[in-house]
């Protein structure tokens, strides 16, 4: 189980105390929207290189996301906070749908790429795009809203490096006064 912060929950799945899901998300949103991007190259372009890569984008994304999704999941599994969010269910169910939309994808090009591209495939990629962003949103959310995979460091050698920044701004738009405001 998950350790239980004050401010939040340790990954089981990290190394280091380092959550490995945090780590290797990067690899899939990449090849995934990279592929959306040489889509559009290819569009501008019409040359099928363009094509070609957006193709074995698709591919490295799909193993990339199943491989991410490994430790994601085990941290779903064994954290009861995990499980008792919403925004967890919709972080993985927008991620099942993005790699399903990828697997779309790569048959919608398999016997030719750069016609592909020009049927479904540049929607797909889209969608994808759009999906993996919302999604990408709630990971933050459950990162940083409710502190999965992220803890704060109290101890003294992190503490010399915590400054408090008081933002009268932010405290105001949540109707609190900041600490240069209160007497």
């Amino acid at each position: 189980m998950g350790m239980y912060h004050r401010h939040g929950v340790q990954s089981t799945a990290a190394v280091a105390g380092h959550p490995l899901h945090h780590m290797l998300i990067v690899f899939p949103v990449a090849f995934l929207i990279g592929a959306f991007g040489t889509d559009i190259a290819f569009m501008a372009t019409q040359d099928p290189f363009w094509a070609q890569v957006s193709y074995w984008l698709l591919i490295a994304g799909i193993v990339t996301a199943l491989v991410a999704a490994i430790p994601g999941l085990i941290d779903f599994v064994t954290i009861d906070r995990v499980r008792n969010v919403w925004v967890s269910w919709a972080h993985m169910a927008a991620n099942l749908v993005v790699v399903a939309l990828a697997l779309i994808n790569v048959g919608v090009r398999l016997s030719d790429p750069a016609t592909g591209v020009q049927g479904w495939g540049i929607w797909l990629s889209g969608i994808q795009t759009a999906l993996l962003l919302f999604s990408g949103w709630l990971g933050g959310e459950l990162a940083y809203r409710y502190g999965i995979g992220a803890i704060r460091d109290y101890s003294p050698k992190a503490e010399q490096f915590h400054v408090e920044v008081d933002r009268p701004d932010v405290a105001a738009s949540y109707g609190r006064r900041s600490g240069s405001d209160r007497a």
